[in-house]
């Protein structure tokens, strides 16, 4: 109960974090969930995530880039693939492991990248490295997040909900399909739903006016000291 507990409190604030910002949400549950409850990755993450970005969607659905989300779109479906291989071949603590690099190294890299404007490349590349990191982890925010840092709030927070919410219904399904969905993961997932609903609601009120650059950097400085605690527990 008490880990419940903990974590329904970090679903709140990283429900609120990505309906604000359009990112943060799996940079800030995954590594949490690794340290109390890793058996619950990615599944759990991912299954959240689709009410979550469904509504961010729904909400902003006129600022979508579609080409962009096209070319995401392709590369998320052929990384899937890898993000299979590396569930496949890791045990459990190698796969917290795994999830606390992805966890810095993304973070770091958001963090550090100067700005740039996207190509088809880029897209597709970043979609590649997200079909990867998600499908394993739960944890694709961050490439789409580098693409789309310099666009309008807007178009970033609609365009990656649309690319997140197709890619996690590929991956639930390529894991489904794989055997890989167990129901005490989708339990926690139904436990964990009010706390994303209410986070979901409060960024209703301030997506708008949020100092999206303060609270992205917050997420990153979050995210790494997430990823260093796992990363010294899986040790």
């Amino acid at each position: 109960m008490q880990q419940l507990l903990l974590i329904s409190m970090v679903v709140v604030f990283a429900a609120f974090v990505q309906g604000a910002t359009g990112v943060g949400f799996a940079l800030i549950v995954a590594p949490v969930i690794g340290i109390l409850k890793p058996e619950l990755l990615p599944v759990c993450v991912l299954v959240l995530m689709l009410p979550l970005n469904l509504y961010v969607l729904w909400r902003e659905r006129g600022a979508i880039d579609r080409i962009g989300a096209s070319w995401i779109t392709g590369g998320r479906i052929v990384g899937t693939a890898g993000g299979l291989w590396v569930l496949a071949v890791l045990t459990a603590s190698q796969l917290a492991l795994f999830v606390g690099l992805s966890t810095v190294a993304a973070a770091v890299v958001t963090l550090m990248m100067p700005a740039f404007s996207p190509n088809r490349p880029a897209f597709i590349g970043a979609g590649l490295v997200t079909g990867i990191t998600e499908t394993a982890t739960g944890i694709g925010g961050p490439p789409l997040a580098l693409v789309y840092q310099h666009h309008a709030p807007a178009i970033m927070r609609s365009t990656i909900a649309l690319c997140f919410l197709v890619g996690e219904l590929v991956s639930l399904a390529t894991l489904m399909a794989t055997g890989r969905i167990e129901a005490p993961q989708l339990s926690a997932a139904a436990s964990l739903l009010p706390a994303l609903l209410i986070g979901a609601g409060l960024s209703r009120v301030v997506h708008h006016r949020v100092n999206g650059r303060f609270l992205r950097a917050f997420v990153q400085v979050f995210a790494i000291v997430s990823g260093v605690v796992l990363l010294v527990r899986a040790a």
